[in-house]
């Protein structure tokens, strides 16, 4: 891959698959071999619902730590 997507969605899954295949250990470490900073990623994907989880080392849904509450508002 010469350079990150410019589409949200296919970058999101860029980066989910750069990091899942092992071939960078970091959000850091992939936006700068991209020429990228990860901060300004980070705040593009959140724009599109999507937040990074360093535990998982993957782009997340906004939301994907928090308990449904739909079931208890019922």
């Amino acid at each position: 891959m010469e350079h990150l997507p410019k589409d949200p969605f296919m970058l999101v899954s860029a980066i989910n698959m750069l990091l899942r295949d092992g071939e960078y250990d970091s959000l850091e470490e992939l936006c700068q071999s991209f020429d990228r900073e990860a901060e300004e990623v980070e705040a593009e994907l959140e724009k599109h619902g999507y937040v990074y989880s360093k535990e998982q080392r993957q782009m997340r849904p906004v939301g994907y730590d928090q308990p449904n509450n739909e079931a208890t508002q019922n």
